[in-house]
């Protein structure tokens, strides 16, 4: 690239070339990649791609390198502490790979300026792809809804803190990120304006546990001393303490880097998917089908062609997004079912269209058990009619209404 010489650049890259081929190496050399967010993850990925002969990098992070950004940077020094993080990254990899071409942003990423800031390179060439690297949603948000939209090739990185486990890292898409709150999060967001999926994300699928490191709460002496909102880099960016093994945000970068160098030089990939659970929200709707027309055959109406309106996307959301995977009841994760809470009111089939029998069943109306429990609903509050409130205590009658109350909150939003 420029001012050095091919064959020294092509020695350097001679195992790349060898693995990619020419014509692959060639493309990424003559790529365009704009990374969103220089902190761990982001570094790493960029790293990687300049060490590998990416052409042309964007860097783009508000942010300077701290001391305790040591621990997971992929090129900061101590005699970094202080500086922009994105002017960093350049300095140290100039002197790793000089070919590579550099346009430094140290900005905030924001809706307002992202036009901009995703702008074609001086010559007109327009990013070839973007990393997502934030670890703020709505900034995240932002970015995957500008390239979704704009037909941007867009990666993006999950949350990597309180994360210890590098076999359960998968490249998937975000649809199939139900395990990480910061998925969960960006999902809903995203769906919000019209984005379910279709968008690759680097996530662990790796649950919490006993004596694993949580999302820790600040400290109460710090709340003493004033407004917590002072103590934020910038406004509306959380304070908070997320312990993160430094090892773990290292491989969701190079597994972004990986995926953008095989899409890039056209190298084949299929990815394992984390898990499959397409089959089981077919079963949960088939099974969902049969308990309404059981309901609807108890209040004398004839079941058959009884045409419900929630579809398998929609139990997808409502296990995986409103209720988390769990039993409102036990927290059970396994052989889950969706059912209605209350008994329905009279005229809740629509016969009002001639040979047409339609459920008015919402998806706010149904709640998440295992199909045990689900049974024993059905017979006691579907079937005999009693309350809800005389079936279960006050504290799954208080997740049941905040998670109703939630999805009628998004449901107005989507």
């Amino acid at each position: 690239m420029g001012d050095y010489d091919e064959d020294l650049i092509l020695e350097q890259l001679a195992r790349n070339r060898v693995f990619l081929t020419d014509e692959g190496l060639a493309k990424l050399r003559r790529a365009f990649v704009v990374v969103v967010g220089c902190g761990g993850v982001g570094s790493h990925a960029t790293a990687a791609l300049a060490r590998s002969g990416c052409g042309r990098l964007r860097l783009i992070d508000f942010d300077q390198v701290t001391l305790s950004s040591l621990n997971r940077h992929a090129v900061a020094t101590l005699a970094d502490v202080g500086t922009p993080k994105v002017h960093c990254l350049q300095k140290r990899l100039e002197q790793v790979a000089p070919w590579t071409h550099y346009d430094c942003r140290n900005q905030v990423f924001g809706e307002n300026t992202a036009s901009g800031q995703l702008e074609a390179w001086q010559d007109g060439q327009k990013p070839d792809y973007v990393i997502d690297a934030i670890d703020n949603i709505d900034s995240k948000v932002a970015l995957l809804h500008y390239c979704h939209a704009h037909g941007l090739p867009v990666i993006s990185s999950m949350g990597a803190g309180c994360k210890s486990d590098p076999t359960r890292v998968f490249v998937g898409d975000i649809s199939a990120s139900t395990e990480d709150p910061l998925s969960r999060a960006t999902r809903r967001q995203l769906r919000m304006r019209g984005v379910k999926d279709g968008i690759p994300v680097v996530f662990s699928s790796e649950k919490t546990g006993p004596g694993k490191a949580q999302l820790l709460p600040l400290p109460e002496d710090e709340f003493q001393k004033g407004s917590v909102g002072e103590l934020g880099v910038l406004p509306d960016f959380r304070v908070r303490i997320l312990p993160v093994l430094g090892t773990m945000p290292a491989m969701f970068g190079l597994c972004v880097a990986n995926h953008i160098m095989l899409e890039i030089s056209g190298y084949p990939h299929e990815y394992l998917p984390s898990k499959g659970r397409e089959k089981m929200y077919d079963g949960v709707h088939a099974q969902l089908q049969g308990l309404e027309e059981r309901i609807a055959r108890q209040h004398g109406y004839d079941p058959v062609g009884l045409r419900m309106p929630v579809t398998t996307d929609d139990v997808g959301y409502l296990i995986e997004e409103v209720y988390r995977g769990r039993s409102v009841v036990s927290g059970l994760a396994s052989r889950l079912a969706l059912v209605r809470w209350h008994k329905p009111t009279e005229h809740w089939v629509d016969r009002s269209t001639t040979g047409q029998k339609a459920d008015k069943l919402e998806l706010s109306d149904l709640v998440c058990m295992t199909k045990d429990e689900m049974l024993k609903h059905e017979r006691l509050v579907l079937k005999e009619g009693k309350a809800p409130e005389e079936v279960y205590d006050a504290q799954v009658i208080e997740l049941v209404e905040r998670r109703q109350a939630e999805e009628r909150r998004f449901r107005i939003l989507r």
